[in-house]
């Protein structure tokens, strides 16, 4: 099985750090072909632009989908942008660990899914959800929180967990046709001490000794 994380953390000595380090090494130690795209420190560049391409199709107006159906046909979109939708393509499963930020990705990792799922590429011409062009591969997210887990349950302050992820599980991933299995959540780490964080790792480790077996989850509408 061919697998891409994708590490979105700054510091390369977090806890978001130790669990992409982790799935790499136990799923190499399976026998599994691992790529990571570590972003912050590959100094990815978020920021949709006509950088996105070496294609012109309109030089007048910029309207990012039509560039990228564009740079579709003639094979025109950047290197560091190609190598990371070839990167995606290959992968038979695709790991985003990350914190979440203000419930959502930290904006590097939103960027690198505004350049990278380009329309023609990636998804469009009707090909989104159960006909979407990534069908038949699989994605999950990894996360840590900074608040502890009953913060996110229903009727916790800070909402149902499922819902926050529902716009990343749903309408990125699933939309792109990923199937999409259960995230990993790791809940508070910075608060939890090195037992408990060698617990949370360990845990990681042993589900994705087993990962090829796994069934996806629903992400509904609701």
């Amino acid at each position: 099985m061919n697998v891409l994380i994708v590490l979105a953390h700054p510091e390369p000595r977090s806890f978001n750090a130790s669990m992409a380090s982790t799935a790499a090494r136990t799923l190499r130690a399976a026998g599994h072909t691992v790529v990571t795209s570590d972003l912050y420190a590959a100094g990815f560049d978020p920021v949709s632009s006509r950088r996105n391409f070496t294609s012109i199709h309109d030089p007048e107006y910029l309207k990012l989908q039509a560039e990228e159906l564009h740079a579709t046909e003639v094979g025109g979109f950047a290197p560091e942008v190609e190598a990371e939708i070839a990167k995606m393509e290959a992968a038979d499963l695709m790991v985003w660990q990350f914190p979440l930020w203000w419930f959502g990705l930290p904006a590097i990792l939103k960027g690198w899914v505004d350049r990278v799922f380009a329309m023609g590429r990636t998804y469009g011409g009707g090909h989104i959800y159960e006909t979407g062009k990534i069908r038949g591969r699989r994605a999950l997210l990894s996360l840590t929180t900074g608040g502890p887990a009953p913060a996110y349950q229903p009727g916790g302050f800070n909402g149902d967990l499922d819902a926050i992820l529902r716009p990343i599980q749903r309408g990125m991933l699933a939309f792109e046709g990923f199937s999409v299995l259960a995230p990993q959540v790791v809940f508070g780490p910075a608060r939890a001490d090195e037992a408990q964080r060698k617990a949370s790792l360990d845990a990681w480790a042993r589900r994705l000794a087993a990962i090829e077996s796994e069934a996806p989850i629903e992400v509904g509408t609701y």
